[in-house]
């Protein structure tokens, strides 16, 4: 009976013993090489649920490699970010935007917001139609009509959490993120007052996204009164 026992149980330890003494399988693709950015961002660049590191996933290609260009050349500061692409070179960076550029997944529902109605208003008018009076430009007429971005080098403004608009609005008003001059969004975020900024953000956070959410592949006519935008970072 032991005999038999033995003769059972012994190819199981061995395989298992093999198992543990060989090396893991290492997948050489692009998945697998950016599991650090998803490690923040989220699986496969959703969006992490903290509502600090945006969704990287489905963003137009040009707008993801120029920011991991900025973070690495400081135009944008996050310690992390940087130590992490500054060793690559450009075209391991544009290969890396061009992978999360092409996923093409489902968007969360938006959060329920808590603003007044009347913010929500302003926020509306500042988003869709601008300032004219102040010469503050509608958000959607750099990031397009249905407010997913416009192909290759602008982003989507849908789908980001209100912390996250506020945080980078911020740091364009105060220099701590910058882009290629003309440095339009700069310029813009100057000119809105910190209660225009919680009034757009807090109706953009709110929004669902459209049945089509890829980003457009042409800016929209210019509003009566409106003046095209100068932009070194999206020609």
């Amino acid at each position: 009976m032991k005999t038999t026992l033995r003769s059972l149980v012994l190819p199981f330890l061995l395989a298992a013993a093999a198992s543990q003494a060989a090396p893991p399988v290492f997948e050489d693709s692009i998945a697998q090489r950016t599991l650090a950015c998803t490690a923040c961002h989220g699986k496969e660049g959703r969006a992490a649920s903290d509502g600090y590191y945006p969704r990287i996933a489905g963003k137009p290609a040009g707008y993801l490699y120029h920011q991991l260009l900025n973070f690495r050349d400081n135009r944008r500061h996050y310690g992390l970010m940087t130590q992490m692409v500054d060793p690559l070179s450009d075209a391991y960076l544009l290969e890396i935007a061009q992978y999360f550029a092409q996923l093409d997944l489902p968007y969360p529902a938006p959060q329920p917001g808590s603003a007044p109605a009347q913010v929500l208003r302003r926020g509306q008018q500042l988003v869709t139609q601008g300032d004219a009076a102040r010469r503050i430009p509608a958000c959607a007429q750099c990031h397009g009509a249905t407010l997913t971005g416009v192909a290759p080098n602008i982003p989507g403004l849908l789908g980001l959490p209100r912390d996250y608009l506020n945080a980078q609005l911020g740091a364009w008003r105060t220099g701590q993120r910058r882009a290629h001059a003309p440095d339009c969004m700069a310029t813009v975020a100057r000119q809105l007052s910190p209660e225009d900024v919680s009034a757009a953000t807090a109706w953009l956070a709110a929004q669902p996204l459209p049945a089509n959410p890829h980003p457009v592949t042409a800016l929209p006519a210019l509003l009566p009164g409106a003046q095209a935008i100068a932009c070194g970072s999206a020609p």
